[in-house]
């Protein structure tokens, strides 16, 4: 049961009662003229925003009309937020806006303004707007954004981007699309003097993403950096909000950040403070926030009571202007609210019989494209200029000495010339993380600024903003191949990954996408250096999102084809790729015996990247002895403890083979399950935790495969990873991988 006291019958009859007590002057103002003294909003145009508003506050009711008979499955919020349909007014229709949910205003006067494609009058195009975010409510296919997926605000006609996750978490990629249209190579489809425009509610303000966003945007506009970013705090705290209140502190404190506020209960009000911001950041390109005092209305239970409040309803609010201004009378205002009612209410029977999502096959069909074959073709792309037009500018990147002749490579040094390669082959591609500049805190990245000191760029430390200039990026047109410092940094992150980067695609019908390619050093060092923030071997966040790539390169001969894939798949299909690298095996050289060098490799030259291309979700094979009487799946740190392991055990005169999955996510099914049935035995030797670990994803698959033998499964311990020698206690090593595969060979 809704709150008694803003019930839509209370509501309604407040409005009525509200405007008929009004008194129309005894001369009104020119349609062209002020609305009221001193403001620069038009008559005209306040009457063509109070229709937007009153189209807003109508769907409201629609979707709770919808939903009392189980028919509509979102109940909007707009109620009370209908000023920011100010905000939409002092944009351009070309600038790119991510909205929160309380924006059916904002949406219906950027749907009436763009004519492109649409009805050929306002009205009518407001009559669609409505149409379309109805179709939201009731999960129709035909919804313009997430295709029946979801009810959230986007539309790329009318540029806006869907806002995907809760609490602000869309603003770190507001901040990085603001940064990232002022630099070159991307393909964005908007203006030059575009600016970046995102809404949010005062309870975002406390939550990580608003915070990140806010420090981002402070931290460009106090270096003096271009960041043409506009951020609308909608405030609807209990008894009003006002510029001397706590979140009016919050954001008025932020260093490079211009501060505004206005009542956005009060139309002209919020037009002329909005036309003012925006003016300013499309004139300085510097970024700016605007706090609106708004009001939510039709609360759920448990909603804070509005109370004396109701009495700044935006529409009431907006009436009272047109008719103090002689431009409406009050009996002209209620026969307008009635027909825009009727209308809404039309278009919401009409949506009724739209067709849903039906199958499994059409709910993911958005989720994570795959064409291996365009994939593979992209290699073979960048190969061919490699090898071409791009000898010359390959000779100068590389001091004269290209890497396929510079002998055998580490793991770091194979990624560092890989993404060396990747920014010659791609005028989009970024590389930036905390001090890449200088390498990077593991050495991979040096030098890298030297050959596109533009596209290299250090960034802040944390990880929320780095994964928000990387997505702001992708949007742009531009590729992103970002660094964390480590694997822990990214779990503080989480929420960009999951939902903002991952299911961009899937919520938007594939009208955006993320192309990035995260690179992220993880998992544990022998001896547990550095504590467990430096060794966290926690992968269960990573596998459970839904289309997201996870690699693990365990040698050098690996990371430079996987790398690429990765890279040609994000360009390709708009993949959202996580690059983890042992952190441990960066610098090592030998795998049997020490000066025996197995483990290094020398760099493919690009004639032979095609041939050498590994797709994604394929493993690779080791065979040892006869490999016919174990079978050991692994990856990471892992491979090398196995392969060694294998060893030992054909000196025994048992055979193994030895499958490094390379990829976790999505897991090498089908060489997994071939490789086990060869033996009939299967050793999981997962550097994870027994608990949530990568084994258990293993163990599935087998299951589901309907593998029949015998599996045993040895995993660190489920608990985080302590400093020194303590680590060898809970960590996997080679004793506990010899242990485990005699138990098997004894079966």
């Amino acid at each position: 049961m809704l709150n008694s006291v803003t019930t839509p019958q209370s509501l309604d009859e407040r409005f009525r009662d509200a405007v008929s007590a009004l008194r129309p002057p005894e001369s009104g103002r020119a349609p062209g003229d002020p609305v009221r003294d001193g403001s620069t909003l038009t008559g005209a145009r306040a009457r063509d925003l109070f229709d937007a508003q009153l189209t807003s506050r109508h769907l409201d009711l629609a979707a709770r009309w919808l939903r009392s008979f189980n028919e509509g499955f979102h109940t909007g919020g707009s109620a009370g937020h209908e000023g920011n349909a100010a905000v939409a007014a002092a944009l351009r229709a070309d600038d790119p806006a991510l909205l929160h949910h309380r924006s059916s205003a904002f949406y219906c006067v950027r749907a009436a303004s763009t004519a492109g494609g649409g009805p050929p009058d306002a009205s009518r195009r407001l009559e669609e707007a409505a149409r379309d975010i109805l179709r939201g409510v009731v999960a129709s296919v035909r919804d313009p954004i997430t295709g029946g997926r979801d009810k959230i605000f986007g539309n790329p006609a009318l540029h806006l981007i869907p806002a995907l996750s809760a609490g602000g978490g869309h603003l770190p990629r507001a901040a990085g699309l603001a940064h990232a249209l002022t630099r070159p190579g991307g393909t964005a489809p908007w203006p030059e003097d575009a600016i970046v425009v995102a809404s949010f509610g005062d309870g975002a303000t406390a939550r990580p993403g608003a915070s990140v966003a806010l420090d981002t945007a402070g931290r460009l506009g106090h270096a003096g950096q271009p960041a043409p970013l506009l951020l609308i705090c909608e405030d609807d705290a209990p008894g009003g909000a006002g510029p001397d209140g706590w979140v009016a502190g919050v954001l008025r404190g932020r260093p490079g950040l211009r501060y505004s506020f206005a009542d956005g209960c009060d139309l002209a009000a919020a037009y002329d403070a909005a036309a003012e911001a925006t003016e300013f950041v499309r004139r300085e390109r510097r970024p700016a926030v605007l706090h609106l005092a708004t009001l939510h209305l039709l609360g759920l239970p448990g909603d804070p009571d509005p109370g004396d409040s109701l009495d700044r309803d935006p529409l009431i609010g907006t009436a009272r202007l047109l008719v103090e201004a002689g431009l409406l009378g009050p009996d002209e205002v209620i026969t307008r609210y009635d027909e825009v009612g009727w209308q809404v209410r039309k278009a919401a029977e009409e949506v009724l019989g739209e067709p849903k999502l039906a199958s499994t096959g059409e709910v993911v069909a958005s989720l994570a494209p795959r064409r291996p074959l365009r994939v593979a073709h992209a290699v073979a792309e960048a190969a061919g200029h490699a090898l071409g037009a791009g000898v010359p500018t390959r000779l100068r990147a590389f001091g004269g000495r290209l890497p396929e002749d510079a002998g055998p490579m580490t793991l770091a040094q194979a990624i560092g010339a890989t993404l060396t390669d990747a920014l010659l082959a791609g005028p989009g591609t970024l590389v930036f993380g905390p001090t890449v500049t200088r390498g990077g805190r593991h050495g991979v990245t040096t030098g890298l600024s030297e050959h596109a000191a533009d596209r290299v760029f250090d960034s802040p430390p944390d990880a929320t903003t780095i994964l928000g200039l990387a997505l702001g990026a992708g949007l742009a047109g531009q590729l992103p191949v970002p660094e964390l410092d480590g694997l822990a940094a990214l779990h503080s992150a989480m929420e960009q990954l999951r939902s903002e980067a991952a299911t961009m695609a899937y919520l938007s019908a594939g009208a955006y996408r993320n192309p990035l390619v995260l690179r992220v050093p993880g998992l544990a060092q022998p001896y547990g250096i550095g504590g467990h923030l430096d060794n966290d071997n926690a992968l269960a966040a990573l596998r459970e999102i839904p289309g997201l790539v996870v690699a693990a390169p365990a040698r050098a001969a690996d990371a430079a084809p996987m790398l690429r894939s990765c890279i040609a798949a994000a360009e390709v299909d708009g993949s959202v790729c996580v690059f983890l690298e042992p952190a441990a095996l960066y610098q090592t050289r030998d795998l049997y015996q020490q000066g025996d060098n197995e483990w290094l490799a020398p760099y493919p030259a690009p004639g032979g990247w095609a041939e050498e291309h590994v797709p994604i979700g394929r493993a690779r094979i080791y065979g040892l002895g006869t490999a016919q009487d174990l079978t050991i799946v692994t990856y990471g740190n892992g491979v090398r403890m196995s392969l060694r392991v294998a060893a030992q055990l054909a000196a025994e005169g048992y055979g193994s083979r030895v499958v490094d999955l390379r990829w976790l996510n999505p897991l090498p099914t089908a060489d997994l399950l071939r490789e086990a049935a060869a033996t009939g035995r299967v050793l999981i030797a997962d550097e994870t935790r027994r608990s949530g670990g990568v084994g258990e994803g293993v163990l599935a698959a087998l299951v589901d495969g309907a593998f029949v033998g015998s599996v045993r499964r040895v995993a660190a311990a489920d608990v985080p990873v302590p400093l020194g020698p303590a680590a060898q206690q809970v960590l996997v090593g080679e004793d506990a991988i010899t242990q485990g595969a005699h138990a098997l060979l004894a079966r």
